[in-house]
């Protein structure tokens, strides 16, 4: 009899900054009694739900059970940078735009297949609009490499024949209210989420046809002749198919075992900064800056609907096989933020931060995605790469397509790339990992 016992839980270090500023959720609906299901989703966020959503389409009729660890947009739904991108976003390119030009471009038509899956839930669902902006982003650069690194991006984009504007540092401070950036590159595709607004509003939205349960978690499947059981702490499911969205805690249960990097990024958020503070500042009151270089600091403003008027940093990643930041981790990464928004908004110098956080990414050492059946009516939608958002919203479409039994075009993609690579043994992929983020973090100091 097959088993897989999870060997760990998700564990966060700080709130999910998304989601407690927004109005109070309902009460959780959790799992108390053993339930049947012909389909299981494990893991709640945006491959989770867009598994489960995209289940439901297929299958008219069929009951569908979601089983999330916490709550909805605790997680790392819950604790990213809100970025629906559509472009090549490569973490471990220099400049975001690695591989070979028709698997660029079936990407990018990918990535947009799963924005207008996003898009298409946030109507039939009601969720609120704000949470959902189709306004692109900008690569904010500071120095003469990141410029460099802007203008690269944009050739690459345009032999693709993608649009993309270059704003100067006239443009960058209207934009900002602040003169830190000496130029741009903005990219109109990109969706800007509220993340945990979207997670919840779709969350709920799905309970009209699909069993939602929170504080939940799975910790061991098992599987007897016909059937997996799920067992949580308080019940158990059974069920014909399961697909595990659960990203890097896939190999909690065993799977992928030393082939998983699980890396933490950290953010900061202001307390909700007032119109009078926020017209001193200047630029627009809405906008969304990742780094030229990957290894830069991610900033967002937001305002109103999206939970106040708030300035949001996010930077200074920590590998960590274990699954779980350290105090010291948030308290470095809390320093170093601080530094960064001080140098940005040096009118807003030394506010003080209502909500430090981090989040967990899984990546594989050669960038591929687990997409794939993994056991008998077992499917995974894990390691997306740093791009939880439409990586996830992809893998959850294809991993439902699998399991209803359809050849889909966004598995085809992702089957087509090896395993993820092995890592070196612990402790020394640890050492090697961190200096070499440290190293890149230097580089990148200013951007």
């Amino acid at each position: 009899m097959t088993e897989f016992r999870a060997r760990r839980v998700p564990i966060h270090r700080g709130p999910a900054a998304w989601n407690a500023i927004l109005p109070a959720q309902h009460p959780p609906v959790e799992i108390e009694s053993d339930q049947s299901a012909d389909f299981a989703v494990v893991g709640g966020g945006f491959a989770g739900l867009s598994a489960a959503e995209r289940l439901r389409q297929l299958n008219a009729g069929a009951r569908i059970i979601v089983l999330e660890a916490g709550r909805l947009a605790e997680g790392a739904s819950g604790r990213n940078s809100g970025f629906m991108i559509d472009l090549p976003h490569d973490l471990a390119s220099e400049d975001y735009s690695g591989g070979e030009f028709d698997r660029q471009r079936r990407l990018i038509d990918l990535n947009r297949k799963a924005i207008a899956f996003a898009g298409a839930a946030v109507e039939r669902y009601a969720v609120n609009p704000a949470y959902f902006r189709p306004v692109g982003k900008i690569n904010g650069a500071v120095g003469e490499k990141a410029l460099e690194l802007n203008a690269g991006y944009a050739r690459k984009m345009a032999v693709l024949n993608e649009a993309s504007e270059a704003l100067d540092s006239r443009e960058m401070h209207e934009v900002t209210g602040t003169r830190y950036y000496a130029g741009g590159l903005y990219t109109p595709g990109t969706v800007v989420l509220q993340p945990a607004g979207y997670i919840r509003g779709f969350g709920e939205g799905l309970r009209s046809g699909v069993h939602v349960f929170e504080n939940s978690p799975a910790v061991s499947i098992r599987r007897n002749r016909e059937n997996w059981l799920i067992r949580t702490p308080a019940a158990c499911v059974t069920a014909q198919k399961v697909i595990l969205a659960n990203n890097g805690h896939l190999e909690s249960f065993g799977f992928f075992r030393h082939r998983l990097m699980h890396v933490f990024l950290f953010a900061i958020m202001t307390p909700d900064l007032g119109g009078e503070i926020t017209r001193r500042l200047g630029g627009s009151s809405r906008w969304g800056i990742t780094p030229s270089a990957p290894m830069g600091s991610t900033v967002r403003r937001i305002s109103g609907e999206d939970g106040g008027d708030r300035i949001i940093v996010r930077s200074c990643a920590s590998f960590r096989p274990g699954m779980q930041a350290t105090p010291g981790d948030l308290r470095r990464a809390r320093r170093s933020m601080q530094r960064k928004f001080d140098r940005r908004f040096p009118a807003l110098a030394g506010t003080r931060m209502e909500h430090a956080w981090a989040g967990h990414l899984c990546l594989s050492r050669n960038g591929v995605t687990v997409l794939r059946k993994i056991e008998d009516d077992m499917w995974a939608a894990c390691c997306q790469n740093g791009l939880g958002t439409t990586r996830g919203t992809l893998t959850g479409m294809a991993a439902a397509e699998l399991a209803t039994g359809l050849d889909s075009e966004i598995a085809e993609f992702f089957q087509s790339e090896p395993e993820p690579a092995r890592l070196p043994p612990p402790p020394i992929s640890t050492i090697a990992a961190n200096v070499t983020l440290r190293w890149k973090e230097m580089r990148a100091r200013r951007e």
